[in-house]
């Protein structure tokens, strides 16, 4: 590490680490404060950094970050919080903050799936704009819930630091591309009047519609580049990938290595595609985790398809739809961008662990009690 100026160490307790850990995993969690937890994992677990170290990670300057490792040691947890302000007395105590966050952690109201600021004013005794205040300040939202999927590919982490080194490092005198399958996209007519745009009023349409058939688009992104080779077929068989690598073969300079990122779909694997790889050597392929979509970047493309062309398209036959799709490729390739990744393979694999913590301790806690009893 570099020289620079350095401060004391804080030293948080292993309940303080994981309040700490909870703080910054939790996506409801204000920023400011997640940042201030940053620092004190940051600083302990790397307590040869400097404070210029440890700033530069988080994005704060160096007596910022020497005044929040103070607080801390002065006084733990909530000395990472904001000093109170100027003004009346507070009407609202502790106690009563502590409650509704209690609350709103650890239980659920009766008849229901989660707290409305009616209910939990009811429940907690203040009023419903107290209510949203304290969710604010904690950064609450009963209202909203985000599904995951955790891969469980035995070989995940081998796969991760495979494929994204080959975003953040990739070979010499090689192409790398993120291949995959748009199934099933509908060559839907409008019905009905559309209201254009107006000042103050999106746009409107009916919600009627005629189904013209689907087509298969497979796609695969230059990496580097953001260039998109793409065909569209009537279904994604084995016979319409090979088809598709031929494409690509034939549009790759011959004295280029490829690199292929694609998913584990079964007419990736087949003995016909197994034997086409041993007639082109130059070809490798990379899988994705299984469950671990979001590696390919080419996914990322097909987001950018959807919502700028397909979502809100008006096609008046499946012809009409290939049409549009061609025209898109050939217009993202007059001036390509490419989706540049940033996130190495240990921040991806941490970030994972970090989730799976929780989950893991109170796997562990169950398992205890249970062989006690």
């Amino acid at each position: 590490m570099s020289r620079g100026r350095h401060s004391p160490v804080p030293q948080p307790t292993p309940d303080e680490r994981a309040l700490l850990e909870a703080l910054v995993r939790r996506r409801q969690t204000p920023r400011g404060l997640a940042t201030r937890a940053r620092v004190i994992l940051l600083s302990t677990d790397h307590p040869e950094w400097t404070l210029s170290d440890i700033g530069e990670k988080v994005g704060l300057c160096d007596d910022t970050v020497s005044v929040w490792r103070r607080r801390f040691i002065r006084a733990g947890i909530d000395g990472l919080s904001d000093a109170p302000k100027s003004g009346a007395p507070r009407s609202i105590q502790d106690q009563q903050v502590e409650q509704v966050v209690r609350l709103t952690l650890d239980t659920l109201p009766a008849h229901a799936t989660h707290w409305t600021t009616r209910s939990m004013a009811r429940a907690s005794g203040l009023t419903q704009s107290a209510v949203h205040r304290i969710w604010r300040a904690f950064g609450l939202r009963p209202h909203l819930t985000s599904s995951f999927q955790l891969s469980k590919d035995p070989l995940l982490i081998e796969k991760v630091r495979d494929i994204v080194g080959l975003y953040l490092s990739p070979p010499d005198r090689a192409l790398v591309l993120c291949v995959d399958e748009k199934p099933q996209i509908q060559a839907l007519e409008r019905g009905g009047v559309t209201f254009p745009m107006q000042p103050g009023q999106e746009e409107r349409t009916g919600h009627t519609y005629i189904r013209h058939g689907t087509t298969t688009l497979i796609a695969a992104l230059d990496a580097k580049v953001g260039a998109v080779i793409g065909r569209c077929y009537p279904r994604h068989r084995t016979v319409e990938f090979l088809d598709f690598l031929e494409e690509i073969d034939r549009r790759v300079p011959s004295e280029l290595a490829v690199h292929v990122i694609l998913d584990n779909y079964i007419t990736h694997k087949t003995k016909a595609v197994q034997g086409w790889l041993i007639q082109h050597p130059r070809y490798t392929f990379h899988f994705t985790p299984t469950s671990g979509s979001w590696l390919n970047l080419v996914e990322s493309w097909f987001a950018l398809l959807s919502r700028r062309r397909l979502r809100r398209g008006d096609f008046h036959s499946k012809d009409d739809l290939e049409q549009a799709i061609e025209a898109f490729i050939a217009q993202n390739n007059e001036h390509p961008q490419p989706f540049v990744w940033k996130r190495s393979a240990d921040d991806i694999l941490d970030s994972i662990r970090r989730f799976c913590l929780p989950y893991l301790r109170t796997t562990t806690s169950r398992d205890s009690s249970e062989s006690v009893h």
